[in-house]
């Protein structure tokens, strides 16, 4: 057997619904999750997200709900009825970890940018070759 990559820590399952306030209840249920209610606007990102808990240290559900016609999540949303959309992981070094997926062939969907639900932390973007969004979310922001 080969070594792989090192395992990645999940932070977060993200999911398109079209209102958060309507979703957020019944999912909370259906998960066994708790919900604070805190809806965060993010004007970078074109959307408004929120996040179920689960047992302390294990991975969050983000909700996602576009927020404008210019938003990117919208046509996923029109498309398929929302659901199941990315993965998110916590890692180190943004660069390093965008380095390592397009040395696997992943192609770079959006560039680092700010994201108001993570306090500034950047986040990035990159679509597998299997065509698995997956979004990386820096460790600490930078100064």
């Amino acid at each position: 057997m080969t070594a792989g990559p090192t395992p990645l820590a999940l932070h977060h399952v993200g999911y398109v619904v079209p209102d958060i306030a309507a979703a957020a209840p019944s999912f909370a249920l259906s998960l066994g999750a708790s919900w604070d209610g805190c809806v965060y606007a993010d004007p970078h990102q074109k959307v408004k997200v929120t996040f179920l808990a689960t047992r302390p240290g294990d991975a969050q559900i983000e909700l996602i709900e576009p927020a404008g016609e210019d938003s990117p999540v919208l046509g996923f949303l029109r498309e398929k009825g929302g659901g199941l959309h990315h993965v998110c992981y916590e890692v180190p070094d943004l660069e390093d970890a965008l380095a390592a997926m397009k040395s696997r062939g992943a192609l770079l969907a959006r560039p680092p940018k700010p994201a108001v639900a993570f306090r500034g932390r950047r986040i990035a973007w990159v679509l597998t070759r299997e065509k698995l969004l997956i979004e990386f979310l820096e460790a600490r922001s930078i100064q």
